[in-house]
């Protein structure tokens, strides 16, 4: 798989604090990558970075060989909270993502794309209903489908399931793998959850305490769908991962890489 993304020796400082030293990872062609990384980290600042909504100090970030700024248009945003427009349907809040992106898109081309990945997550039914009729994880698919509906050649996840309950994250989870497998877009997910990044990822991109380097990544090869608790290999990872996390809050016993 070629490198659809790259982040190059960046350097990222806010006033006098430094909050990316070098910082250095690359995301291939339709992987499923996830950022796991201690608080306050930067591991939202990454995609911000990736989105143009914020500028390296030094360093390069691309985007299929582009800078952000001229790259942007081949990503999507899935955010913690679906940010809904609470007027729209499901539907309308998918038109709404071609509507503001694709000026010239023909109005019957939209509603065929939305209708379609509607269908997709599972809410072909519920197209009508407006964001307060819907349940977290039904509000959260729309966004999902809103992202999609740009076809995006990277899509964007910053901490997606976080606000959701412990039911409703497992199942957004096995949805998201669907449809990912489904669409083979590339995603980058940002999270916080080490049982998350194993249940979904292809590879783990774990980041120091700041100022922030790519301290470990690691890369599973386990069959999904996956549950830790039975799979030995996941069992040992997080065992590690949890161990890394326990030397971060100690950052003196950390050797860092």
């Amino acid at each position: 798989m070629n490198d659809i993304l790259v982040f190059d020796d960046v350097l990222l400082k806010f006033g006098k604090e430094t909050i990316y030293d070098g910082l250095s990872f690359t995301v291939k062609k339709g992987e499923f990558l996830c950022i796991l990384g201690p608080s306050g980290c930067g591991k939202s600042t990454s995609l911000r970075l990736m989105g143009n909504l914020l500028e390296a100090d030094d360093g390069n970030v691309t985007i299929e060989g582009l800078p952000p700024e001229h790259g942007w248009n081949k990503l999507a945003y899935v955010f913690q909270s679906p940010r809904l427009v609470p007027w729209r349907s499901a539907l309308g809040n998918v038109l709404l993502g071609m509507e503001l992106r694709f000026e010239k898109l023909a109005k019957s081309t939209m509603a065929e794309t939305a209708n379609r990945l509607l269908d997709m997550v599972g809410l072909h039914e519920d197209k009508d209903k407006y964001p307060g009729m819907l349940s977290g994880g039904e509000r959260q698919r729309v966004s999902i489908a809103r992202a999609l509906s740009v076809d995006p050649d990277i899509i964007l996840m910053d901490e997606p399931f976080s606000a959701l309950d412990l039911n409703t994250r497992w199942r957004m989870r096995s949805e998201i793998i669907r449809i990912w497998q489904e669409t083979g877009k590339t995603v980058i997910f940002v999270t916080h959850d080490i049982d998350e990044a194993l249940v979904l990822a292809d590879r783990v991109l774990l980041l120091s305490n700041k100022p922030t380097k790519a301290l470990e990544t690691l890369t599973l090869e386990e069959p999904r769908p996956r549950q830790i608790e039975q799979s030995e290999s996941l069992t040992q990872q997080k065992n590690y991962l949890i161990s890394l996390f326990r030397k971060l809050e100690q950052p003196d016993e950390l050797e860092t890489v």
